[in-house]
């Protein structure tokens, strides 16, 4: 059921994002081998960044776990209730120009 407040009270698949961040992670520590192996320093410096970005992701990922059904709710966790005033107010309209 949609009640119009779900940008602020959204809830992540948090596992489904461990489990593709530890894919990425894996990739990202085969990819830096083999370009360190094969002599492509600039590839294995990317790949480095990249193991390193998807390493911090991953501990943000395992904290939130941590934290509990606020942050991972279980099938016997009820969804948030809406704001009792109702969905936000999203401002005026903002004009885009080409």
């Amino acid at each position: 059921m949609r009640t119009g407040s779900e940008p602020a009270t959204a809830r992540s698949a948090l596992r489904a994002r461990f489990w593709l961040s530890m894919w990425g992670l894996v990739w990202a520590i085969f990819g830096t081998a083999a370009f360190a192996l094969a002599g492509r320093p600039g590839w294995a410096a990317a790949c480095g960044v990249l193991w390193l970005v998807v390493t911090v992701d991953m501990t943000m990922i395992l904290r939130h776990i941590r934290q509990g059904p606020h942050y991972q709710p279980g099938r016997d966790v009820p969804p948030y209730r809406p704001p009792e005033n109702g969905p936000p107010s999203p401002g005026p309209p903002r004009h885009r120009h080409p």
